[in-house]
């Protein structure tokens, strides 16, 4: 006789991380691998390279939001250096982003700039909540085309904000932060356009594209700054710099103080808070997953949140922006050769610098040269190869990204992203729904087969052929409330009137309440007719789901396998 192999134990599963160790920050997990100065060397010369990019990016982000310049370096300062010190990333770096350019302005524009530091705040205290209860790991269940659909909408809204800059319009009043009041506004005012600075931002973005074919680590943005800022200056461009429309960029951060804080300014920014939490959130935790997927590294969600959040403290107490994950800079960090989130620290310190030492020379960067760095960001971000091909693979995937695109564009950022999840999931949840299969098990004496291959074919049991009263319908895939009224109404359509009805569930993986119920309908009717309904090979978690809901005995009885459910059912027969 053969002997029968012995099975290798099952390796005991991994315990299940603390609570501690899920809010550790990278920076601990760092430090505690061992930190040198090769690993410090290596940290400052990435922090150096995203600092330099990040300078001209802050500043032009704050200006599109309609806000001096310095606001942008102050998130870049706190917002950056806490989510680096506390995230649950090593790569991750913080400050303004694009993304927010339009909610930022509309915010502004309906409550002010200090109603916007209080919504901002109040979107900090929601990040830290939504980190605590860790529900930052749902966030990556949004839908491709959606991440997609809203990206290049704000791609489009940034575009749009920058018309003014890159065309050197004048406005009467403060310009719209909607995209159609927005377009009507400029178009209205077209007659004021300025050549120097059509040239001047025309040349910009030449150059941006030169010097990024020539290498595409030079930080392309402020080299063109610098150049910008020579010629205008060498020439005397008659062009709108920083110092024309705001004064001279302060030296230094403002000392820190709250917003006008009461209940009824809460209330009525409170929509907008969450609007940013949730933004922010989705913007962070893509920025780290991008990280991830550069490094082969892992990021914790939760912390990172958490992270998020206490930068959002913190930033309006300096008058800055909402800070958040940024994936260009984030990515120019992993690029750079960064360790871990000392190079996110060393970043901010570096900004803090060229704030104290270089600031008065801001006053001469003219508008036309951000706005062409911000009109270059806008059209990266608009992922238009991944926008076609979404449109040609398929038609539910477009509905979902056009949904989310226009609404983004026309209506508002979170109503788009909120829509998008939504037709996103009725799209999922119609395709699980189509892998439910329901096949009737035919007996074997039916058809003529051909001959199957040796040990393939199923052994003859006179039983089955012989007992007409006795039918298996066996059910596959995922059995939830998508798919319940597809089974429910396959298994109604029985034709026949069979004593004992089998249902094989062996290769249900789950199954929820309102599939339960149709079940139960079956059950009922089948019991109402005289008839015996069997469940075979349903897994524990499904048979307590079915249980629950009422699927006992007597109306139900259960069976390890099929073939017990016939042994079963005919002894059962035989007795009548």
């Amino acid at each position: 006789m053969l002997q029968q192999a012995k099975t290798s134990p099952r390796p005991s599963p991994k315990p299940s991380p603390s609570l501690r160790d899920l809010f550790t920050p990278k920076l601990v997990t760092v430090l505690r691998e061992g930190y040198g100065l090769p690993q410090l060397r290596a940290d400052a010369l990435a922090g150096l390279t995203v600092a330099i990019v990040a300078l001209p990016l802050s500043m032009a982000i704050a200006i599109a939001c309609g806000v001096s310049p310095d606001k942008g370096l102050a998130t870049a300062i706190i917002g950056g250096f806490l989510i680096s010190a506390f995230g649950g990333s090593r790569f991750q770096i913080g400050g303004p982003a694009g993304a927010f350019i339009v909610l930022v302005a509309a915010t502004i524009e309906r409550h002010g700039y200090d109603g916007f530091l209080l919504a901002t705040m109040i979107a900090g205290l929601v990040l830290v909540l939504i980190g605590f209860l860790r529900l930052g790991t749902y966030i990556k269940y949004i839908p491709h085309p959606v991440t997609v659909g809203f990206s290049a909408g704000i791609a489009v809204i940034i575009l749009a904000s920058q018309f003014k800059e890159l065309l050197g319009l004048t406005l009467a009043g403060p310009e719209p932060a909607a995209l159609l009041p927005k377009v009507e506004a400029l178009w209205q005012v077209r007659e004021t356009a300025n050549g120097a600075t059509i040239a001047l931002a025309v040349a910009s973005i030449g150059l941006i594209i030169l010097v990024r074919r020539i290498d595409a680590r030079l930080p392309a943005f402020l080299i063109v700054v610098l150049a910008a800022t020579l010629a205008s200056w060498a020439f005397g461009l008659p062009v709108e710099t920083i110092g024309s429309r705001f004064g001279e960029v302060p030296r230094g951060l403002p000392a820190p103080s709250m917003p006008a804080l009461s209940l009824d300014k809460v209330l009525t920014v409170l929509p907008d808070a969450l609007a940013l939490a949730l933004l922010g959130g989705i913007e962070s935790l893509l920025s780290a997953v991008v990280a991830d997927g550069m490094t082969g590294r892992r990021h914790r969600s939760n912390c990172e949140l958490v992270a998020q959040g206490l930068a959002n403290i913190a930033s309006p107490l300096f008058g800055g922006l909402t800070a958040t994950g940024t994936i260009a800079r984030t990515a120019t960090n992993v690029r750079a050769g960064a360790i871990g989130p000392v190079s996110g620290m060393l970043h901010a310190l570096f900004l803090l610098v060229f704030m104290l030492v270089a600031a008065p020379l801001a006053a001469y960067v003219p508008l036309a040269a951000l706005g062409a760095v911000l009109a270059v960001v806008a059209w990266n971000m608009a992922e238009r190869h991944a926008f076609a091909s979404i449109l040609t693979r398929s038609r539910g995937e477009a509905v979902v990204l056009l949904a989310t695109f226009l609404l983004t564009v026309f209506r508002d950022l979170t109503e788009g992203i909120a829509v998008g999840v939504v037709l996103g999931s009725f799209l999922f949840m119609h395709r699980m729904g189509e892998l439910v299969a329901v096949e009737r098990h035919a007996s074997l004496g039916m058809d003529d087969e051909a001959d199957a291959p040796a040990g393939a074919r199923e052994a003859y049991d006179s039983g089955r052929v012989a007992d007409p009263d006795v039918i298996v319908y066996s059910i596959a895939g995922p059995l939830f409330f998508a798919a319940a009224g597809n089974v429910g109404a396959i298994l109604e359509r029985i034709g026949s009137r069979p004593k004992t009805l089998v249902l094989d569930l062996s290769q249900v993986p789950f199954a929820d309440s309102t599939a339960a119920r149709a079940l139960l309908s079956i059950a009922r009717e089948t019991t109402r007719r005289g008839a015996r309904l069997y469940i075979a090979g349903a897994s524990p978690s499904v048979r307590r789901v079915l249980a629950h809901e009422g699927l006992k005995v007597p109306l139900v009885r259960y069976a390890a396998t099929v073939a017990a459910a016939r042994d079963a059912a005919g002894r059962a027969l035989a007795t009548l």
